[in-house]
């Protein structure tokens, strides 16, 4: 690729306008890939018990069409432009109304400022897209967990082999760095998890979040492990006091650990591993 081609297509400005047509993306992501995954629970348990069900509908990442889930109104191909359409119908249905919920145009813009984050990170490379899909799927984890305590297979999994591979091609941080951190990084939550257990006869967390923090270990090496958790754990203990305080956390709910695992590894990784262990002292 021509140094100026590349210096443009790969610019802050331009990455950033590909970050919110992703973000787009990522709310069908985070909305739909949760039904596609209990439908197939439901099928595959009604099958393997020999019982017959109604069959769930059938959603997929691109059908059936958007809606409204007041009115059923199908959406519009201009209601669906990153955060100009929110804007243009001020957060309302054309239809019924109805409120859209913020966090629509939230996820595009925050996947557009990480998506020129990267640009700024890493600079006008092709490697810089490879960085682009890591803050993406992590933004999607996020939103899954927040909703529904989830982190599926299909996002976390997929994650570490591409840290691994991207790692073996010699395209991030050395293999063995990578290979070390991806044991360091499901052992230590796996640790936390029964020993939790073994004490108050309760379960911390769940599996994802070790699979998850292993894929951190793939991408950002052992080292960085410690940090990650340091930064998510405090992190997730100021959001959960604020929403203890503001009443939004009823008795007996928790906080999934996922969201701030994913913030920590973005900051750690805009940060630089060089940065970060200066921070702790730890150069």
């Amino acid at each position: 690729m021509d140094a100026q081609v590349a210096a443009l297509l790969l610019s802050p400005p331009v990455l950033a306008l590909l970050g919110l047509c992703v973000g787009s993306f990522l709310n069908v992501v985070v909305h739909r890939l949760p039904l596609m995954l209990e439908r197939g629970w439901k099928l595959d348990s009604a099958e393997l018990l020999g019982v017959k069900i109604d069959e769930p509908p059938a959603v997929t990442l691109s059908t059936p069409r958007s809606r409204c889930p007041s009115c059923k109104h199908q959406i519009a191909w201009h209601e669906n432009i990153p955060v100009l359409g929110y804007l243009r119908l001020r957060g309302r249905c054309s239809a019924c109304k109805s409120r859209i919920s913020p966090r629509y145009p939230f996820v595009e813009i925050l996947t557009g400022v990480l998506f020129a984050a990267a640009a700024w990170r890493f600079g006008a490379q092709p490697i810089t897209l490879l960085w682009c899909a890591f803050f993406a799927v992590l933004v999607a984890l996020a939103g899954i967990d927040w909703d529904t305590t989830l982190l599926p297979d299909n996002l976390t999994l997929p994650l570490l082999w591409a840290g691994l591979v991207a790692a073996a091609l010699g395209w991030t941080i050395p293999i063995a760095s990578a290979l070390w951190g991806v044991v360091a990084g499901y052992l230590s939550l796996w640790t936390v998890y029964w020993l939790f257990k073994l004490v108050t006869g309760k379960e911390g967390m769940g599996y994802g979040d070790f699979k998850l923090l292993a894929a951190l270990g793939a991408w950002l090496g052992a080292q960085m492990i410690l940090p990650i958790v340091l930064a998510a754990s405090i992190l997730g203990a100021i959001v959960g006091i604020a929403m203890k305080i503001s009443g939004a956390l009823r008795e007996g709910r928790y906080v999934p650990f996922g969201p701030f695992l994913a913030g920590a590894g973005i900051v750690v990784t805009l940060a630089g591993p060089a940065r970060v262990l200066d921070w702790l002292g730890w150069a």
